[in-house]
């Protein structure tokens, strides 16, 4: 320990003579630098001064750019996994957001109307409506929205791009709404059915008319 300390004393000794042009060499494991201030960083590594730690393993660093050096090997890694579906993830944190949507606890509540999300990220979102606020603007014709998966569905107007495609029909839409209603001409699914007459429908327009059909009729009786 004690000899480790001199040559590292020694290192910087030497590194203070060392003009710019000059190679300078560490005394503990003969590593060549061509710049002193090199020297001065690579010294860290062999004291036991490490304040940089990877959140996902506690493993220490001297230096940031081997923190980050180290952290390439947790992209692939994904050492927390649920319990329930045997979904994995590379941090804690992100499986325990995950686990919310088996819990279905929602720890997010909105002040104004008392709705409640599992997600802080969502719950930022559906306050920009209470507020009115519309951060993401169209470029095209100024409409403003409150988000940016609402911006990006708007856009489509424009581009006239369709990247939803029907895998039976190959009919292309816009929205991915668009093509669930569809895909009902397909598998003759009616989910909105008449509580009066109980006729069922495949879209919720049709349904809207029908039922004012029945409306009218009561008020026809009146």
């Amino acid at each position: 320990m004690c000899s480790e300390s001199f040559t590292c004393e020694q290192n910087l000794q030497s590194e203070q003579l060392n003009d710019s042009n000059e190679k300078v060499v560490c005394s503990i494991c003969d590593k060549v630098f061509s710049k002193s201030k090199n020297l001065k960083a690579h010294l860290q590594t062999h004291t036991s001064n490490r304040p940089y730690t990877c959140i996902i393993c506690n493993k220490s660093f001297s230096l940031q750019k081997y923190l980050n050096s180290h952290l390439m090997i947790h992209k692939t890694e994904k050492p927390f996994a649920c319990g329930m579906c045997n979904k994995q993830f590379t941090q804690q944190q992100q499986l325990k957001t995950h686990i919310r949507t088996h819990t279905k606890e929602r720890p997010y509540e909105c002040n104004f109307c008392n709705k409640a999300f599992s997600h802080q990220t969502t719950l930022t979102k559906h306050l920009r409506m209470h507020a009115n606020e519309k951060p993401y603007s169209c470029n095209m014709c100024h409409k403003a929205f409150s988000q940016q998966q609402n911006l990006k569905s708007h856009l489509r107007i424009h581009t006239n791009e369709k990247p939803y495609v029907c895998a039976l029909c190959k009919r292309a839409f816009a929205q991915p709404q668009n093509l669930k209603t569809h895909l009902r001409t397909h598998t003759k699914e009616k989910p909105y059915a008449c509580d009066i007459c109980s006729k069922a429908y495949a879209r919720q327009e049709s349904y809207n008319k029908h039922f004012l059909k029945h409306a009218n009729e009561k008020l026809s009786l009146m």
